[in-house]
């Protein structure tokens, strides 16, 4: 869902945009969520299914198109995985991409074999047949190419539309089945013309209607909680991220005072963090939130801990012990409701069922702390009404429904928190130096306007060294400082940002002139990979 508010009807229903659907069949690819959100991006709704997926459920699901994505295998291995052929006789148009592309050519009579060069990165590709699939796709535009293997023979019927300077067959159709095949990737930014070739087959091929979008969302959505919940009471663990606070308000918007908020200050976050949630949420918006002051209890619990595993595991314990706690003494609730979105719904089988009534139960806890097991006679139903979007997609839909721009914009924060980006060992006063210098980072970049061209910027402490360094003609003796200003899409992968120099010297004099204990200000300039954006 793309969440643009122009083009949709105004008494659209879920059920009915998921008739307008493309289903993605996964088998092993990288970037078969990538498809997903690039469908989605043209305004229809997309759903990333296993290549298992029988044709009789395809049959019952009815999408208007399928799409095969690519994989790390090769079709002719002993194990590779298959889809079951009687998709070839739904009627519904096919795009076989990379792996897809050679799996429909090999089960439909065709050849695939190993080539003896193999195609890797920007190829220019050369349009046989500028129609259909290929309409508006400039001739010799970029496709990314991440391949070993080649269709040398294709079933009868096929035809090439376009091909590169080493693939032949670059482009396949069955015009009158509605069948195509690409062996490039046109999903990824590198190829120039993908995104168009994707809206030849969602519109022209699929002939879908841009439906998926914010105020049909909503509306529906709004309908399903009120439907699920009734007159019952919901638990919302909040923690000011914009996935937890977006469900808050939608939450609120359809039940209002049923909603419970729990905010746990466990005293990792940043400065000034808990008390303007607070606000903002109660004062403000008239959301009610029990805050919850832990600060002592969690940082007990990693008294002396150095491993950061370790450090994980036990704030995301304490987490659970207090919000059972917590909930306990607020309750009884019927539901809790969970910042599920749809990566998780793809990455995870991490679902339960109650074996009475067959909903989904909650046997983790996808809160600010990501972190596993609620204990088993705290079973409450789930309500997940954003597990269907995309991170992209909460953030226009929180925007959509008034969440302010600081929470919608706000960059990722870990669930530990600070505890994370102290090296070594967690104390009260090592919290303090970083949170001022972490509050230094984020002033600065707001001031220069550059907060928004980010995915995350913070700073590290590392308290475990101290560096000599002179201020007023003395000696000093104190910690540095790392700061990591990065640039993502989505935080799989990342890289250094280049800042002007000037934005890194005031940060530098600010840190070590305003904050006790730092005399020393280091850059990170290390991507991902081959590091991670955290340093823990």
């Amino acid at each position: 869902m793309t969440l643009q508010t122009a083009q949709a009807p105004p008494k659209t229903t879920l059920r009915e945009l998921n008739r307008q659907m493309i289903v993605i069949l996964d088998f092993g690819s990288q970037y078969s969520e990538l498809i997903a959100r690039r469908i989605r991006e043209t305004q229809v709704y997309s759903e990333v299914l296993s290549y298992r997926t029988s044709a009789e459920k395809l049959r019952l699901l009815n999408p208007q198109g399928i799409i095969l994505s690519g994989g790390p295998n090769s079709v002719y291995d002993a194990n590779a995985p298959q889809c079951d052929p009687e998709i070839w006789q739904l009627g519904i148009p096919i795009l076989g991409v990379c792996y897809g592309m050679q799996l429909m050519v090999q089960q439909l009579g065709g050849e695939v074999t190993r080539d003896q060069r193999g195609e890797y990165g920007k190829a220019l590709l050369s349009i046989n047949d500028p129609t259909d699939l290929l309409t508006n796709v400039e001739d010799r535009t970029t496709m990314w190419m991440s391949h070993a293997d080649s269709c040398i023979k294709l079933p009868s019927g096929f035809e090439i539309l376009a091909h590169t300077s080493n693939t032949p067959g670059a482009a396949i159709a069955h015009h009158a089945k509605k069948l195509y095949g690409v062996q490039f990737h046109p999903e990824v930014v590198h190829s120039i013309g993908g995104l168009a070739l994707i809206r030849n087959f969602v519109y022209h091929i699929c002939e879908c209607q841009p439906t998926w979008t914010t105020e049909a969302f909503v509306e529906e959505a709004i309908r399903e909680i009120r439907a699920k919940v009734g007159d019952k009471r919901v638990l919302l663990a909040l923690s000011g991220g914009v996935d937890s606070s977006t469900l808050a308000f939608l939450l609120h918007k359809a039940i209002g005072d049923q909603l419970t908020c729990m905010f746990i200050d466990q005293g990792f976050m940043r400065k000034y963090e808990p008390e303007n949630l607070v606000q903002l949420f109660q004062e403000k918006f008239h959301i009610r939130v029990e805050y919850v002051l832990a600060r002592d209890r969690f940082l007990k619990q990693i008294e002396g801990v150095t491993d950061p595993e370790v450090k994980r595991k036990r704030i995301g314990h304490e987490f659970i012990k207090v919000f059972e706690e917590e909930s306990k003494r607020l309750g009884p609730f019927d539901y809790l409701a969970q910042g599920t979105l749809y990566p998780d719904v793809i990455e995870s089988a991490d679902t339960n069922l109650d074996p009475q009534t067959g909903e989904r139960v909650a046997v983790k806890i996808k809160s600010h702390h990501n972190v596993g097991g609620l204990p088993k006679d705290l079973r409450f139903k789930l309500v997940e009404p954003l597990r269907k979007l995309f991170k992209d997609e909460v953030r226009k839909l929180g925007r959509s429904i008034g969440l302010p721009e600081e929470i919608v914009q706000r960059h990722p924060f870990p669930g530990p928190g600070l505890a994370i980006r102290i090296i070594g060992e967690v104390t009260a006063e090592r919290l303090k130096i970083l949170r001022n210098a972490d509050y230094v980072v984020r002033d600065e970049i707001k001031k220069w306007g550059m907060y928004h061209d980010f995915w995350q910027a913070f700073a590290v402490l590392l308290p475990t060294i101290r560096t000599v360094g002179v201020m007023g003609d003395q000696r000093t003796y104190a910690h540095p400082i790392v700061l990591r200003l990065i640039s993502s899409e989505d935080g799989m992968t990342a890289d250094w940002s280049r800042v002007p120099y000037d934005l890194l010297e005031a940060i530098s004099n600010r840190i070590v002139n305003e904050v006790k204990g730092v005399n020393r200000v280091a850059y990170d300039i290390t991507s991902k990979p081959p590091g991670t954006i955290e340093w823990e």
